[in-house]
């Protein structure tokens, strides 16, 4: 099967019934000539699978890697990352712009711009999009990112008009980075509250560079070169994820030939297995995730209280003093990681080593839980309360070996001080359902980071990302009140000094514990030219990469 060996033409002494049951079944491939500057199979080893397909609703990263390819935004950010203003942003379906006053952008869109069924792309497809994302039924993660956005409206048919409620520093950013244009013609009667399950999420038609061709469940899912994109057909004509349980079978795969990229290694082990095997290639680039340990702050499944546990701020910050973040970070990581000052990643240029933190601090830490009440009144080595014991179980996804091997050194870090963990691996789809509708005490989460903290910071730790990505409903209005400030300076040293205090103020709440932020090295097959990796997407140039015909290896030259 197709997930489990090499992507390959298969051999021309296959039996003629084979090769049809083979096309029936499985939609094989068959061997072709391929030989020019626009063929090659790319396949991708994929830690888990794409909840869809549909821009708005997306939560998992694949998905978002695999959409990227299909719809297109307004104009994105260049390899700089810049979010200030419009600089180094590349044109995609706008071909131009212009401000017309201090609160009114317009966009003029490519007239060459097509959805893969033949269609125009218009202004009302623009309108259209943003109405979406801010749909409640919709409830898209990335809704908050659009706060300052008053209306988008059409003048004409190619001309779209994007209108501010106010100036701030990364109004581009925000009129172009969350939304991925969507095909009103396509999607304007499905019912929204039904975007998620619809057909069109698993099967989407886009505006691209690549269409969509199959998806199999578990398996793989595939893409091809849409040979009339209207920027220049890209030059690989294949894209396939393959689809893997967990990070040790990517690296496997990779090593063995039957994958060719992997925009992570995370591991010392992994980075040294891939620089020992010749025909790969890594790739070191600014990290954009970081990882945490979250505490649901409502009771399970009743958000109208607070947890038995972990609504009190004071069992939080003992709990965070528990634990060595910086042996953890060693222990699983090497020097390829370091210890967050607050959830963002190494790609932020708020980060500051002199934001305030709890300390790690065990003596203080079984102070506060006594103070609390907490002590091990039967000698188990468990504390206990009211006949209730210091226990809570942790969630994490069979995907991650990472979060995993996380979840039991901290499960023997916080036993030191009286604290039972029990730990859940679940599937991630399970972890996701669990999470979203608040059925958990902890989770182990990593976030992959917006190139800015005004987007990322909001979608998951302000009271406008409750319901959404904010999963463990944190709410603190003078935490708010500094973001927002943060967020409108245009003064660069101040907007730092008040992203420092949010931070300072998000440390002391303790909501979460800071555990990671990884450096990120993507392994790529060497004979994949003009890779260049975007910190914050990885895969969003894949379409300027190309496999030279005197590269090419059999699956290369695959013709479906």
């Amino acid at each position: 099967m197709l997930g489990a060996m090499p992507i390959a033409p298969f051999s021309p002494r296959t039996t003629a019934l084979t090769s049809l049951l083979c096309l029936a079944l499985l939609g094989c491939e068959r061997r072709g000539g391929c030989t020019g500057e626009y063929c090659g199979t790319l396949v991708f080893a994929s830690v888990g699978e794409p909840d869809g397909l549909l821009p708005p609703v997306l939560q998992s990263t694949v998905g978002r890697d695999v959409s990227d390819q299909i719809f297109l935004k307004l104009a994105d950010i260049g390899l700089s990352t810049n979010t200030m203003g419009d600089e180094d942003f590349t044109p995609l379906l706008a071909e131009r712009w212009e401000w017309d006053g201090p609160l009114t952008l317009v966009f003029h869109l490519d007239p060459r711009a097509r959805w893969q069924d033949g269609r125009r792309v218009t202004a009302a497809d623009v309108v259209f999009t943003y109405d979406a994302y801010n749909d409640e039924r919709v409830n898209s993660p990335y809704r908050t990112g659009l706060h300052w956005i008053s209306a988008v409206t059409s003048r004409d048919s190619l001309t779209a008009v994007v209108r501010f409620r106010r100036r701030y520093p990364e109004m581009f950013y925000d009129a172009v980075f969350h939304m991925r244009i969507l095909p009103g013609h396509l999607l304007r009667n499905i019912p929204r509250d039904q975007w998620r399950s619809t057909a069109f999420a698993r099967a989407p038609v886009g505006d691209g560079p690549y269409r969509f061709v199959a998806w199999k469940a578990g398996e793989n899912l595939e893409l091809a070169a849409d040979s009339t994109f209207f920027l220049g057909r890209p030059h690989i004509r294949r894209l396939i994820w393959r689809f893997t349980p967990d990070l040790q079978v990517a690296v496997t795969q990779l090593v063995a030939g039957e994958a060719d990229a992997l925009e992570v290694l995370l591991s010392p082990d992994n980075i040294e297995r891939v620089q020992a095997t010749p025909h790969l290639a890594t790739y070191p680039y600014r990290g954009n995730a970081y990882g945490y340990l979250g505490f649901n702050l409502v009771a399970p499944g009743d958000s109208t209280h607070p947890h038995p546990l972990f609504g009190d701020r004071e069992l939080r910050r003992a709990l965070a003093m528990a634990i060595d973040r910086e042996r953890l970070a060693k222990s699983v990581f090497g020097g390829h990681a370091k210890v967050p000052p607050g959830p963002m990643s190494q790609l932020w240029w708020i980060w500051d080593p002199e934001t305030r933190e709890l300390p790690y601090d065990t003596t203080h830490a079984a102070r506060l839980l006594t103070q609390r009440g907490w002590i091990d009144s039967d000698g188990d080595g468990v504390r206990d309360r009211n006949g209730v014991k210091l226990s809570f179980r942790l969630v994490v996804p069979t995907t991650s070996a990472v979060r995993r091997q996380y979840a039991r050194l901290l499960q023997e870090q916080l036993r030191r001080v009286g604290v039972e963990v029990l730990i859940d691996e679940v599937d991630f789809s399970v972890l996701l359902q669990r999470v979203q509708t608040g059925q958990f005490d902890a989770m182990i989460q990593t976030w992959n980071t917006d190139p800015t903290p005004s987007s990322g910071i909001g979608q998951t730790w302000t009271q406008g990302g409750v319901g959404r990505s904010n999963y463990l409903r944190y709410i603190n209005p003078a935490f708010d009140q500094l973001v927002e400030q943060a967020t409108a300076s245009f003064d660069r040293a101040q907007a730092r000094r008040t992203w420092r205090r949010a931070m300072e103020l998000l440390n002391q709440d303790a909501p979460a514990v800071f555990l990671f932020a990884p450096e990120n090295v993507a392994a790529i097959h060497r004979r994949i030219a003009d890779v260049a990796i975007r910190p914050d997407s990885w895969w969003a140039l894949v379409r300027t990469w190309r496999i030279p015909p005197d590269r090419m290896i059999d699956r290369d030259r695959v013709e479906r």
